[in-house]
């Protein structure tokens, strides 16, 4: 057995199950691997693996939140070149904003491992596309691990390590969101101690000049094709031999759909999807008929092994778009004939309940997007939990592209001097640190009249409340210098900007108006913590006294989810009333409610107001 694949025969005798996710076990990986620094930006489905990592002691491994993804990739390689094995973990899209390190590091290469974990959202749960991961590393000529469970997961992050100080090359493992998400028996070991190696002197590999990047991309092509053939021979690739008709290869959390489907299949199940093990391919296709290319999302082991010669099916049977799934599987082997259709259990249809998401009852943002659209703005969006506002009821944000391009969006609708509305860029407190920074000075410099507004609830709130600097606590909860927004502004050249309390919505709605009539760069920062995170805000419930509501209906524009309608009429208009389960006594209905039916359900006392 190769070396490399023997990373677990060391810790046999101590090993232990236990349920984990599989990003539990990729942290675990990792860690077990004597990782010693590790950063990410939290985003779904990746956000768990750097929670998990800051589990771990402290002296054996930094953990740390970095502002953006490429941060997180810049400080890995940096830790990595100084000898110490390092890890940067994002989601799929994340990649794009590290993109440029990244392209450069697969030159330069690795002093200790480098391993960047990449988690797709196949399916689009939680991300505005549904990127393959598998086409950037071709781009980048970066390996790509591809575990099929949680013990997969801890096991190929493990190797990875290894692999990477081997072939001197980062690697990437991908999950996605299934894997990163669902919990199976995992064996675990100790952590094995890495002696740093410290700093090499060794300026033509790491300054990546035009010179020197000549000579290095010869070294990138040659390590491409030693890493295939390390592939082709790794006992990590699994060869199920079964019925010689057909032949499936597969990676990933596909294997398991495959294997419930056609069990008796021949299944070539390969451990990277880049680059591919084409000696292992061509052997496993010389003892089958007929090949079927089972992956998700964009057809790129079929392309590679196409181009192999070998007449594989794929996307013919299977779609492009959304996750794999036994069902998908089984209709898709129907289609090409291989397996019988399946036949209806029951002639009725489940018909799921619509629940879009919604922005939780008492969110800071709502009064926010309500004033937008009461002042026809028009308004450039950003990713949080904010985008929300831009489906009913409030329904105020006009284009969303991704993380930090909201105030750019504005510059150029500014630009293009096409609207008589006034424009708004919103953006959350995270991603304004993440990404929002730099077109906000570029909106000053080229002199853009445009108002944001900073929506700080004090935490990353979308990915499940993780600290950033404009919190002032670290990863670890740590205190930590807090950014100060409103200084921040003023040194980047802002002369308009204001705090206000977004519960305060009269306040709200004069400073939006007084903003928007600024000529020039003016900053609205709409700060309250977020009420879920880092604990649940509940105050005294409210209450609608049904005798003097007018079924105006004002309230049901906040979209709370605390209002309901109820049957009770008034002018052949629903009146409502109010959970008061769900409600957290924020008082925004019954500041809006023109009737004043809306009052607290128990006294209010001193210390049972929201402040």
């Amino acid at each position: 057995m190769n070396k490399l694949d023997s990373v677990r025969s060391s810790k046999k005798l101590v090993d232990q199950s236990r349920p984990m996710t599989g990003n539990e076990a990729i942290a675990r990986g990792a860690w077990e691997a004597g990782v010693k620094v590790a950063a990410a930006y939290p985003g779904t489905p990746s956000t768990e693996i750097l929670e998990n990592m800051a589990t771990y002691n402290a002296d054996d491994v930094v953990a740390q939140w970095s502002t953006n993804e490429k941060v997180s990739v810049d400080t890995a390689i940096g830790a990595s070149l100084s000898g110490v094995r390092a890890l940067a973990a994002m989601k799929h899209v994340g990649l794009n904003v590290a993109a440029d390190s990244v392209m450069s590091v697969t030159y330069i290469g690795v002093h200790a491992g480098l391993v960047i974990v990449v988690c797709d959202d196949p399916g689009l749960h939680s991300s505005q596309n549904e990127q393959d991961t598998r086409v950037f590393a071709r781009l980048a000529n970066i390996p790509v691990l591809e575990p099929a469970d949680a013990q997969e997961a801890l096991d190929f992050t493990r190797l990875a390590f290894d692999l990477s100080e081997f072939f001197d090359t980062p690697v990437i493992v991908r999950a996605t969101t299934r894997l990163s998400h669902t919990r199976s028996s995992v064996s675990i070991g100790p952590r094995t101690e890495v002696e740093p190696k410290g700093w090499v002197d060794d300026y033509r590999k790491t300054v990546m000049i035009p010179g020197h990047a000549r000579i290095r991309h010869p070294v990138v092509v040659e390590r491409v094709e030693k890493l295939s053939d390390y592939f082709s021979a790794s006992p990590l690739n699994r060869w199920d031999k079964g019925d010689r008709s057909y032949g499936i290869i597969t990676h990933g959390t596909c294997y398991p759909y495959v294997k419930e489907v056609v069990p008796d299949a021949s299944i070539l199940k390969i451990a990277a999807s880049y680059p591919l093990p084409e000696k292992l391919i061509q052997e496993f296709t010389a003892t089958v008929d007929r090949v079927i290319v089972v992956e998700e999302l964009e057809p790129v082991l079929e392309v590679e092994i196409r181009a192999l010669g070998i007449p594989a099916e794929g996307k013919s049977l299977f779609p492009r778009v959304g996750e794999l799934a036994p069902e998908v599987l089984r209709e898709g082997l129907a289609r090409a004939g291989l397996i019988e259709a399946a036949t209806a259990l029951h002639d009725w249809q489940v018909e799921p309940l619509a629940r879009p998401p919604v922005l939780c009852a008492g969110c800071p943002h709502t009064t926010s997007y309500m004033a937008l659209r009461a002042i026809d703005a028009l308004v450039p969006g950003d990713i949080g939990c904010y985008t929300l506002a831009a489906v009913e009821p409030l329904q105020s944000i006009d284009v969303t592209v991704c993380m930090g391009a909201s105030i750019g969006n504005a510059v150029g609708m500014a630009k293009a001097n096409t609207s008589d509305r006034p424009i708004v860029a919103t953006i959350g407190d995270s991603t304004f640190l993440h990404s929002g920074i730099p077109p906000l000075i570029d909106a000053v410099y080229n002199d853009a009249n445009i108002t944001v507004i900073i929506l700080d609830n004090k935490i990353t709130a979308m990915t499940g409340g993780q600290n950033h600097p404009g919190t002032g606590k670290t990863l670890r909860g740590e205190q930590t210098h807090e950014v100060d927004y409103e200084e921040l502004c003023k040194s980047v050249g802002v002369k308009w900007i204001k705090t206000v309390d977004p519960y305060d919505t009269g306040e709200l709605f004069q400073a939006l108006r007084e903003a928007t009539e600024f000529r020039g760069v003016s900053v609205l920062i709409s700060y309250r913590p977020c009420v879920l995170d880092p604990v649940k805000i509940k105050g005294p419930a409210l209450v609608v006294k049904a005798a003097t509501c007018t079924a105006c209906q004002a309230c049901m524009n906040l979209g709370c989810p605390a209002i309901t309608w109820i049957d009770e009429l008034f002018e052949d208009k629903h009146k409502v009333e109010i959970n008061p389960v769900s409600c957290i006594g924020c008082s925004l209905c019954a500041q809006i409610c023109p009737s004043d039916c809306i009052q607290p359900l128990a006294p209010l006392t001193e210390t049972s107001v929201i402040s």
